[in-house]
């Protein structure tokens, strides 16, 4: 069985900050970079004929349609981020389906292309998000970490009362392509605002990617059929050094005999096996 590895890359751009109120010049400029750096990404991957999935805001779509276009042209996945990185939790039920409506239309406005898949904004998720994917004809989301190297059918309905056992809901037809905090590059890498001042990110680039590669070592040792999900961000990914590594990464995972797919075509290969 050929191992796969699923790129996907968080294009947040300037609603990134936005959602935090963060709107001056400087915090600015850090999701300008990522619209700046996404040549060089897409660079990287035609060189090697890999196609990703890009999770995009509708705000960035319609903030940077050319990068957008350039990503569609590519022959790369798009799919649904929320409209401008809101967290749904802050977000009535109403509020929800409103981004998921606003992005679509962009999506189909902009650029002509209909998503199937949906990443919810910092991995957020509230009792409506399945139900709403679901009213939206999507296949798949990419938020939750039930699992690692195989995809699930994600449940609607779950209860956690504080007095008795956790009640699993019922199991939908969404499937569910799980996502790791240990895997995303964002809290690894980028610089963060704290009580304590801004602080680096933990790793640097180089443990990062080695950590990223072991993860694909260990699911070709338990699950060799598996799909290893790693989550990058252009402003994050897009500079200096860090693209050094992520090009190694990538020629070192090519090495290693792995298969390169988007989040649709795991979706529809789990949904075509009847899992």
């Amino acid at each position: 069985m050929t191992p796969r590895v699923a790129i996907t890359l968080d294009f947040d751009a300037i609603a990134l900050w936005m959602v935090r109120g963060m709107t001056s010049p400087g915090p600015v400029s850090r999701g300008e970079f990522g619209a700046y750096a996404i040549p060089r990404i897409l660079g990287s991957l035609r060189s090697r004929d890999i196609t990703a999935t890009f999770f995009v805001p509708g705000h960035t779509v319609e903030t940077y349609p050319e990068q957008c276009r350039m990503i569609r042209d590519a022959g790369h996945e798009l799919a649904l981020h929320g409209y401008v990185h809101e967290l749904v939790s802050t977000l009535t039920e109403e509020g929800e389906r409103e981004t998921i409506e606003r992005s679509v239309e962009a999506f189909d406005r902009v650029l002509g292309v209909q998503p199937v898949g949906l990443r919810t904004p910092s991995w957020d998720f509230t009792a409506h998000t399945v139900p709403l994917i679901e009213e939206a004809g999507l296949i798949y989301d990419s938020s939750l970490m039930g699992q690692d190297y195989e995809p699930y059918f994600v449940r609607k309905g779950d209860a956690c009362p504080p007095d008795a056992p956790f009640v699993f809901g019922e199991t939908t037809g969404i499937v569910e392509i799980p996502v790791a905090w240990s895997l995303d590059d964002y809290p690894q890498l980028e610089w963060l605002k704290s009580d304590a001042g801004v602080q680096p990110g933990p790793k640097t680039a180089k443990e990062m990617f080695e950590a990223y590669f072991d993860d694909f070592t260990y699911m070709t040792q338990i699950q060799p059929g598996g799909v290893s999900i790693a989550t990058f961000h252009p402003q994050v990914l897009g500079r200096g050094q860090r693209m050094l590594h992520f090009n190694a990464y990538l020629d070192r995972l090519l090495e290693a005999g792995a298969g390169f797919v988007t989040c649709e075509q795991v979706a529809r290969d789990f949904l075509a096996a009847g899992r």
